[in-house]
């Protein structure tokens, strides 16, 4: 089916308000984008949120369930040319013009699957796979409409991403423990002699610190082997990239020096510091070479 360029352009205006609207830490970075491969952010951003919104809504698992399998279905009629709806319609543009496989996006629906009956996670091996599928696989998808696909990029995107995930899990510990989602390994908890019973509690003690250093460090490194992609990205799309993990290595930074302590209130990065990291970044990333180690 052939569409016009004014559907096309109102549906990635319609992925843009959702952007702007849900966005957060994420938009101060999508601006700096050129326009087709901001609109092409967009869209990706707009399918990650309704995958998002389905897992949040008050509905039963199997009802859920069928939902994300209709997204699953609406991913493969919008790749085999028959999108529905403004976002699918934006997503298959933007896949087409910047060659995204439609398995990156299936892949993120598995994801948000897997928090519907997965609470748990043994090691750290099988939480990566968790992150992978929802945080490591955006990178690949934000690195093809970078326009920068190398192996290496591609690795470093993908710890980038999880590196992401650990700072986003470190900094829920809190919400995540009310809906009996608990992130942090469970062997590594017990090494630590930290309970889930502590956890639930918001109990900060020294096994709690020692426990979330550790995960602080697990994330320094993979913030530093995501760093080593940056200076390999087209100038024009590397300010983006750059505060996305400028944003998140703040987050950490901020945990770092409130001693952990996540129970007391949810741990920001304000609007004018956001605009400080947007600024620093930027100028980084257009005048010299992002470093390769922090």
């Amino acid at each position: 089916m052939v569409y016009s360029k004014m559907e096309i352009a109102q549906a990635y205006c319609y992925c843009h308000k959702i952007t702007r609207r849900e966005a957060r830490n994420f938009y101060y970075a999508f601006i700096t984008l050129p326009r087709k491969q901001r609109q092409a952010i967009y869209a990706a951003y707009a399918f990650f949120r309704m995958c998002d919104d389905i897992a949040d809504e008050e509905m039963s698992v199997l009802e859920k369930q069928e939902e994300l399998q209709r997204c699953r279905d609406d991913l493969a009629l919008a790749y085999g040319g028959h999108p529905k709806g403004p976002i699918m319609l934006a997503l298959i543009d933007a896949a087409t013009r910047f060659d995204i496989p439609q398995e990156h996006f299936q892949a993120v629906v598995t994801g948000v699957e897997m928090d519907l009956t997965i609470n748990r996670y043994q090691t750290f091996n099988d939480l990566r796979e968790y992150c992978f599928h929802v945080a490591a696989v955006v990178g690949l998808v934000c690195v093809r409409i970078f326009g920068c696909a190398h192996p290496e990029v591609i690795k470093s995107a993908e710890d980038l991403g999880v590196a992401m995930q650990i700072t986003n899990i470190m900094r829920d510990l809190k919400e995540d423990a009310l809906r009996d989602r608990v992130y942090l390994p469970q062997d590594e908890m017990a090494s630590f002699s930290y309970t889930e019973e502590e956890l639930k509690m918001g109990v900060v003690n020294q096994a709690f610190k020692n426990l979330m250093d550790f995960q602080a460090r697990r994330a320094r490194t993979l913030f530093q082997n995501g760093a080593r992609f940056l200076p390999m990205i087209p100038w024009r799309s590397r300010a983006c990239a750059a505060i996305i993990h400028g944003i998140y290595y703040a987050l950490l930074q901020r945990m770092e020096a409130r001693h952990f302590d996540v129970f007391r209130d949810r741990v920001r990065i304000g609007t004018v510091e956001k605009l400080f990291i947007m600024g620093r970044r930027w100028i980084q990333s257009v005048f010299t070479r992002i470093p390769r180690e922090l």
